[in-house]
């Protein structure tokens, strides 16, 4: 049976991420009483996302390494910096240049952002603007690391053994984040701010989510068989994705104690890693099942993200001298859509076009041969 190349269920669950995002975002502005109860999980959004990144971007690695025997790093930094970096530098000179766009007070240091280190010492009491920038921070910092990784287990002759290494990463963020709780968070005054500073930012404490997504890519790279077996049962992995979504929210409530703090972000990973198991299974659902509006909020996600926040504050600011409720359901409805608006004039004069030069880039540096253009 043939099957479509376009992975339509990836763009279901990069949809289901921003949206989560969205909502959980919404709750720092005025808004609806009901946005509490949807939105308080909307956090998890970006784990999903990283679940995706983790998958989407060492896949394109290990085909390269399987077709190569190598990859070539010059290709992948180009299609990241094309990728990544135009809509960012955008976003981020509105942010210095344009007072008024600031959803809080505060932006951190220039080169921090410049240097994808902003997530490090991120103290929301003093920088709450722009501050989601952080899990750009996450994974370029993952884009820089992981290539290296690889080449180093190329040029030792160690790459078949590469599981030994995800799994103590994997691992490791357990002792890590215990670590840094009992010794940042603990009895500290402002300890949520300070759980946020050293828990929920640094890279460190949140590899679990891309460990995972590089784990699914492996396992259906290099293991024919437990991907046959996957693939056939991917209807189980996708309810096994929802119970542990259902069994970290129930054993793990509060996000701010130390057990909590240790196992959710593993627990949420894994869940995401089942439901990414079961998009890409041709036979399943959401593999199968193709939707424009999913693949549009797909393709405007990242500007989205970037974005988002400076829409929502200008337009509450806005419609709120026009006399409308700000938190009422009309002026989330405008603010919603909105966003998506912006995102796709972004989408559609900045990051088409630098993709398009992209390929140009390619083609004519890279010895002279076309290259296939993943996103």
């Amino acid at each position: 049976m043939e099957h479509t190349k376009k992975l339509h269920g990836l763009d279901h669950l990069r949809t289901i991420a921003i949206l989560l995002v969205l909502l959980f975002h919404y709750r720092m502005f005025k808004h609806p009483a009901w946005v509490d109860d949807f939105g308080i999980y909307g956090w998890t959004g970006v784990d999903l996302f990283f679940v995706l990144s983790g998958y989407l971007i060492s896949s394109q690695l290990f085909a390269q390494i399987e077709r190569d025997g190598w990859f070539s790093s010059k290709e992948f930094f180009i299609k990241r910096v094309f990728r990544i970096l135009p809509a960012y530098l955008l976003v981020l000179a509105v942010y210095f240049l344009v007072p008024a766009s600031h959803e809080r007070e505060g932006l951190a240091p220039l080169w921090k952002y410049l240097t994808f280190t902003q997530n490090f010492g991120l103290d929301l009491a003093h920088y709450g603007t722009f501050s989601h920038a952080w899990s750009l921070c996450v994974e370029e910092q993952f884009y820089l690391l992981l290539p290296v990784t690889l080449l180093v287990l190329l040029k030792l002759k160690l790459f078949r053994k590469g599981w030994w290494l995800l799994l103590l990463l994997f691992a490791g963020g357990f002792l890590v984040r215990y670590y840094s709780y009992e010794t940042f968070v603990a009895g500290q005054e402002n300890s949520v701010l300070k759980w946020y500073e050293y828990l929920y930012y640094p890279t460190y404490n949140r590899m679990d989510g891309l460990l995972a997504g590089v784990s699914v890519a492996a396992v259906f790279r290099y293991k024919p068989l437990w991907k046959a077996v996957m693939v056939k049962y991917a209807g189980l992995f996708f309810l096994a994705g929802l119970l542990f979504f259902t069994g970290a929210f129930f054993f793990l409530s509060d996000q701010y104690d130390l057990t909590s703090t240790v196992f959710i972000f593993p627990v949420i990973s894994i869940g995401f890693a089942c439901l990414v198991v079961a998009a890409v299974s041709p036979d399943f659902f959401l593999y199968r099942f193709h939707s424009r509006i999913s693949s549009m909020i797909a393709a405007l996600s990242y500007a989205v993200y970037l974005s988002h926040k400076i829409v929502i504050h200008l337009m509450q600011d806005w419609l709120g001298k026009l006399g409308m409720k700000v938190n009422g359901l009309p002026v989330f409805f405008i603010c919603i859509v909105s966003c998506f608006l912006v995102a796709w004039i972004i989408h559609l004069l900045v990051e088409k076009p630098f993709m398009r030069w992209r390929s140009k880039f390619l083609v004519g540096n890279l010895d002279g041969k076309k290259q296939m253009i993943v996103s």
